[in-house]
């Protein structure tokens, strides 16, 4: 529930990223982990940790970027703050 926005862009030709060394990961929130788990394989694509889901149904899962960055996909639980 930020200001903040990432632009995604894709330019084959430009090289390797590079990302500042203090970046661990991104996190983004989605509706369902297991909705966006079926998205990522129809592109091939499988959660490289979890799902780790708790009693309420808050959950995490992680991605790995090609560059070998970590993206966290999140769902909120039932009682989770907005």
């Amino acid at each position: 529930e930020s200001d903040e926005q990432i632009e995604i862009t894709h330019f084959p030709g430009s090289g390797p990223v590079r990302v500042q060394p203090d970046l661990t990961h991104l996190a983004f929130e989605v509706d369902s982990l297991d909705e966006f788990a079926r998205h990522l394989a129809r592109l091939g694509i499988k959660y490289s940790d979890g799902p780790h889901m708790t009693s309420d149904g808050t959950g995490f899962a992680f991605i790995d970027a090609p560059e070998g960055y970590e993206i966290e996909l999140i769902q909120r639980g039932k009682t989770s703050a907005s």
